[in-house]
């Protein structure tokens, strides 16, 4: 395994465009190394990849950009592990009570929208002649 990785090497492996990768460290979430003229080369630490990695996670798991910096900045401070993974337990259940209220609506709509379909079946089998015949 490399020792560092450049801003291609990690757009690649997780497939994803080197501008998202320097939003990522806008937000704080990695922070290269600079090298070269005027330190224009970033120069990504096993560190980086690991924290892309959670960062990515994270987000498939519905949490904000904020939230997922906030508990990976958790895992690298020498605190007690225990405050870390009550904090990362806290955000699922919010996200998970939010993913729950999403899918109630989704299955409210679904079920009006098979309503709407049942009833205009009916209104189309009365209102056409072949069906009548």
């Amino acid at each position: 395994m490399s020792n560092s990785y450049t801003i291609s090497d990690l757009a690649k492996e997780f497939d994803l465009t080197t501008r998202a990768i320097r939003f990522y460290e806008d937000m704080g979430l990695l922070q290269p190394e600079r090298s070269g003229a005027g330190g224009r080369n970033r120069v990504y630490s096993p560190r980086d990849r690991a924290r892309l990695r959670l960062t990515l996670r994270a987000k498939r798991l519905g949490l904000s950009l904020s939230e997922a910096k906030e508990i990976i900045d958790l895992y690298d401070s020498p605190r007690d592990t225990g405050v870390q993974l009550r904090k990362f337990l806290d955000v699922l259940a919010v996200h998970r009570k939010q993913l729950e209220s999403q899918m109630a609506d989704l299955q409210a709509t679904l079920d009006e929208v098979r309503e709407q379909e049942k009833e205009a079946r009916q209104l189309l089998k009365k209102s056409d002649p072949k069906n009548n015949a």
